[in-house]
């Protein structure tokens, strides 16, 4: 399978560029042509296993090919088909200028839904094979950022959210359809009818964390200390044990490429200003840190698209920890909120499910009754200022390393 964080479509993407240029595809489809997208596997596919691309009858994604299934009907939804890139994004249905552009025939995507909508229901043989009731309602459901908005309560203007899970995504609401011109934040349609969004992502978020705790874990000493906590933290233990700015320790998450501000599909995981001052738990704190400079990447590009809020929802593996919630609430300079459901994206499904059944008016009416904030971390003025100055040596990071990158996938 060829996941959403696999790279190697990249050359297909710089196809896509000379097929409508490079400006001209942001403005037609308001996104870059990213690997880790739709439209470059199926060029990919094509170019590479033209035996098994002539085998194609439909293409779907994940959750629409259980949807068919279940009830033998080809469907997909706004929220979803967005991320193909393949869509129109003002009109909210397929493009037919990228369509054709790229050569691929309409007949081989379904029909686009709006999210909440009955697209499909429980057939007999699904029925039989599952348990579930025959013409039981099937909804169209969501993406997992859109999906994931929706269980934070990101439904009207002015309200953004922060996931940190194995990739960490900033999530703004939007009325209307916006794009930036140089296609640094993801601009698709929300699971919201008639609304849009604009998404930035790191590639690497918990993710990084994940991969220190897997290749190194938590040091004996911390171990010996806390013999009662297991897992994550422990890792939490050792990141509080650290000052603010883990004494010039810096990381990039760029462990597996980036997306937001940078889509460079060569781009390194980076420990910068390492001396012998630094133990591993200050290789800890730098991860904690340097994923919420991510965010702070894409969070600046939203303000400069003049997309604010006064509070910051925030989800996801890493919203547990609260030495991470209170790191991001400082580098962001904004207040963090939690909620009291942790289970974001499939909550979220099933808000967008029950406006879809009437058993709420709408997805806001959804949200309204059952979202509800739990913690949260207000910035501390004096760890703020210290951020801002070692945020401006992360930002220049990238550009100092960014030929070499290259030059050393090249090898």
């Amino acid at each position: 399978a060829i996941l959403w964080c696999d790279q190697r479509t990249y050359k297909q993407c710089e196809n896509i560029y000379k097929i409508f240029g490079y400006d001209g595809f942001i403005k037609l489809s308001y996104n870059k042509a990213l690997p880790g997208f739709t439209a470059p596997k199926i060029l990919w596919l094509r170019q590479n296993e033209p035996e098994n691309y002539k085998k194609v009858s439909k293409i779907l994604l994940p959750k629409d090919y259980i949807r068919y299934k279940l009830s033998n009907t080809y469907a997909t939804e706004v929220s979803d088909a967005a991320g193909t890139i393949l869509m129109d994004i003002p009109s909210r249905q397929w493009s037919n200028e990228i369509l054709n552009g790229l050569g691929i025939e309409k007949y081989l995507l379904p029909e686009v839904f709006e999210s909440d909508i009955i697209s499909s229901k429980v057939s007999r043989e699904a029925s039989n094979l599952t348990g579930l009731v025959e013409g039981t309602p099937i909804v169209g459901g969501g993406s997992d950022n859109a999906a994931g908005a929706v269980g934070s309560g990101i439904v009207r203007a002015g309200l953004i959210s922060d996931s940190i899970g194995t990739s960490g995504v900033v999530f703004a609401h939007s009325d209307k359809p916006l794009y930036d011109p140089q296609g640094r934040v993801h601009s698709f349609c929300h699971a919201v009818p008639g609304k849009w969004h604009l998404t930035g992502v790191t590639l690497s978020a918990a993710g990084s964390l994940k991969w220190y705790f897997d290749k190194f874990g938590p040091t004996k000493e911390i171990l010996k200390t806390f013999p009662d906590i297991k897992g994550y933290d422990l890792l939490n233990k050792q990141a509080e044990s650290v000052p603010v700015g883990s004494d010039g320790l810096i990381f990039l998450p760029y462990l597996s490429g980036e997306r937001t501000p940078h889509a460079d599909p060569y781009a390194r995981g980076v420990f910068f200003g390492i001396s012998y001052l630094h133990g591993p738990s200050h290789f800890v704190r730098s991860i904690m840190e340097g994923v919420a400079f991510s965010q702070l990447d894409c969070l600046s590009l939203m303000r400069e698209l003049n997309i604010v809020s006064d509070e910051i929802v925030l989800f996801g593996g890493g919203a547990k920890s609260s030495i991470w919630r209170q790191i991001i609430a400082d580098i962001l300079n904004s207040k963090i909120v939690t909620l009291t459901i942790e289970e974001g994206p499939a909550f979220g499904a099933a808000i967008i499910a029950g406006a879809g059944c009437g058993v709420f008016s709408s997805v806001e009416d959804g949200v309204n009754k059952i979202i509800n904030k739990d913690k949260g971390n207000n910035p501390m003025v004096k760890n703020v200022e210290k951020y801002k100055k070692l945020y401006t040596i992360y930002k220049s990071l990238y550009m100092d390393l960014k030929d070499n990158f290259q030059k050393l996938g090249n090898l």
